[in-house]
């Protein structure tokens, strides 16, 4: 199945912690980082996800944020440092490519919070997601 999410980041699950309605699942990330998704429990459960279980991250571009450094006192749970390898820009947004330890994501943000940040091709940055932003699919 192809899909139009550009982020589709390869891992392993190291745990699962099942609550009331919701999981979370923390997923080794081919590079060495660690992500959180939280997902229904139900989604968890018809997935078969258990540590071991191969997975896809799956993260909307327009759910990436970036920052230009560390982040503290901060409720996002992901946050994966990489370095800009390339933007394009418009009137109105731009997409930021980032390579990160074992991939690469896109950020779609604005232009003017590209030209505020003042990003550009080698610019170190932090990627910040959300776990509720994260979907997992399995093969």
């Amino acid at each position: 199945m192809s899909l139009s999410i550009r982020n589709q980041l390869p891992g392993t699950v190291t745990a699962v912690m099942p609550g009331e309605a919701m999981a979370t699942v923390r997923v080794r990330l081919a590079g060495g980082q660690d992500l959180t998704a939280a997902i229904t429990r139900e989604a968890a459960e018809d997935l078969g996800l258990t540590p071991g279980t191969v997975v896809r991250a799956l993260v909307k571009s327009t759910e990436v944020a970036l920052a230009t450094a560390p982040v503290e006192g901060l409720s996002i749970r992901n946050r994966l440092p990489g370095t800009i390898t390339g933007i394009t820009a418009g009137d109105a947004m731009a997409s930021v490519r980032i390579t990160v330890e074992g991939g690469e994501l896109t950020a779609a943000i604005t232009k003017d919070a590209a030209d505020d940040l003042r990003l550009s091709p080698g610019t170190p940055v932090v990627a910040l997601i959300k776990s509720t932003e994260v979907s997992l699919a399995v093969a």
